[in-house]
């Protein structure tokens, strides 16, 4: 028993030169077989296939998603707004109540000699001003085309049936506003200046702003929003340049003259009808006015 027991744990290993074949080939074989695999992938694969491309590399790795910015946006490019927000935001403080004998909308009868002119024969209108009315509604960042909408709009709810103007394409130039305040106030300055010599008084000069602001931007917004009624007096306005007018008003402190074009008065609109100017601009405009009035 104890003899077939040590011959089942036997080594196969008998001799140094079968000990020495072994350790040999315990080297030898796997050296091998990764050569063999080396040399398979080596022949699967070309590096000059066009699957290492560097085209191909950067479509293999390019992200799942992208982000797209479409045209006009990156540059910040202002879409056309409907006829309906800008007669809210600009028209509305003339045209919704009649001030100014701008008419109203939705009276038929009041506009029925206006709209037999044409809609382009009333744009034109609109964007060069026309008596009390200043160009472009007194906004004069509104484009042609948004100019056009909003007269279409206000004559459509008075008993027009004008079609609303398309947007221009992508891609097409479209007529733009006064690159700028100071081009607005030169394209105002004329029916300003009209408006001031009926009324016998010379159109004011800049002179320095009562409260510090800055005088040139006073009068720009003054010539581009205010004059239309200051410059003759028209419906109540002070007079500009009228010391007796403006004396009891400069009585109240600038604050509350202020406020005053902020929020609106009788038949002043707020911030003149013009409410995409900012509060600064109005209160520049307000300087700019009570320096001609000292």
């Amino acid at each position: 028993m104890s003899e077939h027991g040590h011959n089942e744990h036997t080594s196969f290993i008998k001799t140094p030169q079968q000990l020495i074949a072994v350790i040999v080939l315990a080297f030898v074989v796997p050296v091998a077989v990764i050569s063999m695999l080396a040399s398979l992938v080596s022949q699967s694969v070309d590096p000059s296939s066009k699957a290492f491309s560097e085209e191909a590399i950067a479509q293999r790795i390019k992200p799942v998603g992208e982000v797209v910015v479409e045209a006009g946006a990156a540059d910040g490019a202002k879409a056309a707004r409907t006829g309906k927000q800008i007669v809210d935001a600009v028209c509305a403080a003339c045209h919704a109540t009649g001030v100014l004998n701008a008419p109203k909308i939705g009276d038929v009868a009041a506009w029925a000699a206006h709209i037999k002119n044409g809609l382009e024969h009333l744009t034109q209108n609109a964007i060069k001003g026309i008596r009390q009315m200043p160009p472009r509604g007194g906004d004069p960042t509104l484009s042609d085309i948004e100019v056009a909408r909003a007269v279409a709009y206000m004559a459509n709810q008075s008993g027009a049936k004008f079609a609303e103007p398309e947007a221009p394409a992508a891609g097409a130039p479209a007529a733009a506003a006064p690159a700028d305040a100071h081009a607005a106030a030169a394209h105002a300055a004329a029916p300003a200046t009209q408006v001031a010599a009926a009324g016998g008084a010379q159109p004011p000069t800049a002179a320095p702003a009562a409260g510090g602001g800055d005088a040139a931007k006073g009068k720009s917004v003054y010539d581009a929003s205010c004059a239309a009624c200051h410059a003759a007096g028209v419906a109540g306005a002070p007079k500009i340049g009228d010391k007796a007018a403006w004396a009891p008003r400069l009585k109240q402190g600038v604050d509350a003259l202020y406020q005053t074009a902020l929020k609106g008065k009788g038949a002043m609109p707020p911030k003149g009808g013009n409410m995409s100017l900012a509060d600064a601009d109005v209160k520049a405009a307000v300087d700019f006015m009570v320096g001609q009035a000292k």
